[in-house]
């Protein structure tokens, strides 16, 4: 069953001891709005996967962050979130995982809530497509020996 959150608040996430972000809910919105964001589109045709997903992350959480705890500057200062700290943070490896992994893939889990089986070409689970190209002509039975 799929389960629906329909406060949408914002909640907390833990993205290392003692650093947590408060973000807003990851909506179709939120997701739409960074894919056409001006530093997604600037990333060059030429450039890898990997560049691409971090472009997106820093988009990302630079509309999703609305406030964190344990992050600061070099004197050790709190700092408030900004789009360069914002990308600062996410500089940092473990911190870019965790985010991905707490926030991002976990709205992915949804896929994980539908059945795990591919639909049946018959019966209630209809909709399957061909994965081979039908064969040419009927195979020939084969001799007994």
């Amino acid at each position: 069953m799929l389960t629906l959150d329909l406060t949408n608040a914002p909640r907390w996430h833990d993205l290392a001891p003692g650093v947590r972000v408060q973000l807003r809910p990851l909506t179709t919105a939120l997701m739409v709005a960074t894919r056409s964001a001006p530093v997604v589109d600037a990333v060059p045709e030429e450039a890898s996967d990997e560049e691409r997903a971090v472009a997106f992350a820093k988009a990302l959480a630079r509309r999703a962050v609305l406030s964190w705890e344990g992050i600061g500057d070099a004197d050790g200062s709190p700092i408030e979130p900004s789009p360069d700290a914002v990308d600062a943070l996410l500089d940092i490896w473990p911190i870019f995982e965790a985010f991905q992994l707490t926030y991002v893939s976990k709205d992915l889990l949804l896929e994980q809530e539908k059945n795990v089986s591919a639909p049946l070409p018959n019966g209630p689970s209809a909709g399957a497509s061909a994965t081979v190209t039908p064969a040419r002509k009927p195979a020939r039975t084969a001799r007994r020996g």
